[in-house]
């Protein structure tokens, strides 16, 4: 949230949408009691904030809402991937993104466009592999198979990092390397997508299948946050039954 701030220059005037969004966030992870919640690095604040409102609620009300632990990826690089640009964000507003919707000549555009080593000018220039996008992605995506499929010079990553810090080794191989790594992974998605593409009624009923549980779901927990917090008026017997009996007696 803070990054996002600074990119927009809300530092003088700050939307409540910014102080908002943490608070719906955290229903929605709490709404269906959520164990477990997979994020990048850059949702930890936000898992943190939702941890400390489960956390003040259960100590007021008893315990009810269930705190979620925090799942990060075991690949490092894909904790935070940065934008194509080379930005700290991957931002649709930004447009520096790659979508799982893109098709190969698209992603292929992006990748060749990508942020990499302003200094490395020439190829028999040294590189460097911090704040290198290209190389980033390649960290987070590539296998060790697709070396042998599509870049059999080298045996594995290291080697092409060790090769393009020390010089000789051109940006574009690099980048073609990884538009086929990128290409790999993507193909089985886009095939999928494609196959629900050609019946989207199914897709509405998957949907609303999904929606109708999600709604049963939250609202089992919203009934037992109300009783815990005791303004579940209309469910309340107790309440109802002391209510006659005081005016009863009146």
């Amino acid at each position: 949230v803070k990054t996002e701030i600074q990119m927009r220059n809300f530092e003088a005037s700050i939307p409540v949408g910014f102080f908002t969004y943490p608070i719906s966030q955290a229903a929605d992870i709490t709404a269906f009691k959520a164990t477990t919640v997979p994020v990048g690095e850059d949702q930890l604040p936000m898992l943190e904030q939702t941890k400390e409102i489960v956390r003040k609620f259960n100590s007021v009300y008893g315990e009810t809402l269930v705190e979620p632990e925090i799942l990060l990826p075991d690949n490092e690089a894909c904790q935070r991937l940065p934008g194509t640009d080379g930005k700290a964000k991957m931002s649709k507003s930004l447009n520096n993104c790659i979508y799982l919707s893109d098709e190969p000549d698209f992603v292929k555009q992006k990748v060749f466009s990508m942020f990499t080593d302003p200094t490395h000018i020439r190829v028999e220039d040294p590189g460097k592999l911090e704040g290198n996008t290209v190389f980033t992605y390649l960290d987070a995506f590539c296998r060790p198979e697709y070396f042998e499929e599509f870049l059999p010079d080298y045996r594995n990553l290291d080697e092409l990092k060790e090769h393009y810090k020390r010089g000789g080794l051109g940006d574009m191989k690099v980048k073609r390397f990884l538009n086929s790594v990128l290409q790999a992974e993507l193909e089985p998605i886009r095939k999928r997508r494609k196959e629900y593409q050609k019946n989207i009624p199914y897709v509405y009923e998957i949907l609303k299948k999904g929606s109708e549980k999600a709604e049963s779901v939250a609202a089992e927990t919203l009934r037992e946050v109300k009783g815990a917090m005791k303004i579940n008026y209309f469910e309340d017997q107790e309440l109802i039954n002391a209510q006659a009996e005081r005016f009863r007696e009146g």
